[in-house]
């Protein structure tokens, strides 16, 4: 799942950097729409990996799809993503959570971004685009590159991490989950809406979570 994934980014992105598209040609905005999702994929597979679930009796080669993935995204050290989100799990809705924050959407997105992206990385990034630029239009650069990963941010920022976590929550993982609807779970964030299942069952990877999901309606409603 995790080279799917990845060979569907390369091959889009590849095909999109030397695409011509008109602003008034609809299919523009559906193809910013599936590579923000491809984006976000890389992040949910990289997300698996800092569970250990890509390549489960493979350390290393779980380790290593999971840097790819991240360093796609946005040159994520890996290790430190890993080292923040298991904070995330072990002291979730406190303040030693750094995904948690005590204020409107805004305000708690910047400080969700803010935990995560470095200088290092915007100015590494900066190069990036302008040697980029040299061989691929300017355009393209940013419709398919620039401002996909950052609608990404935004997807799982509201869907993965907002919605779930705010306002207070009866269960030890302080978590919600959304109503089940695979598709829009799919669709939505990689079925991390079903967020109260992730935390529930962490070693679970992301193409697995509806089954949690239907084993708890299962469960409950027994």
């Amino acid at each position: 799942m995790a080279l799917l994934i990845i060979t569907l980014w390369m091959v889009s992105i590849i095909l999109l950097m030397r695409s011509g598209f008109s602003f008034l040609n609809p299919l523009l905005y559906v193809l910013i729409l599936v590579q923000t999702h491809l984006y976000t994929g890389l992040f949910i597979t990289a997300h698996d990996a800092m569970h250990g679930t890509i390549a489960p009796k493979n350390e290393n080669l779980n380790f290593a799809l999971g840097q790819v993935c991240t360093a796609l995204y946005a040159l994520f050290p890996l290790k430190n993503l890993h080292t923040k989100h298991h904070q995330h799990h072990n002291f979730v809705h406190t303040k030693n959570d750094p995904d948690y924050y005590e204020g409107n959407f805004f305000v708690w997105y910047f400080n969700f971004i803010k935990q995560y992206i470095t200088w290092w990385q915007i100015v590494a990034m900066a190069i990036i685009y302008n040697v980029l630029k040299i061989w691929v239009p300017e355009k393209n650069l940013i419709l398919f590159w620039v401002l996909p990963s950052l609608l990404s941010t935004l997807q799982l920022f509201y869907f993965g991490t907002y919605l779930p976590h705010k306002g207070e929550h009866q269960n030890k993982y302080q978590s919600k989950t959304q109503n089940k609807n695979h598709v829009w779970a799919f669709l939505s964030c990689y079925f991390f809406g079903y967020h109260y299942e992730h935390h529930h069952s962490p070693g679970t990877p992301w193409w697995q979570l509806w089954e949690i999901k239907e084993k708890n309606m299962t469960t409950n409603n027994g």
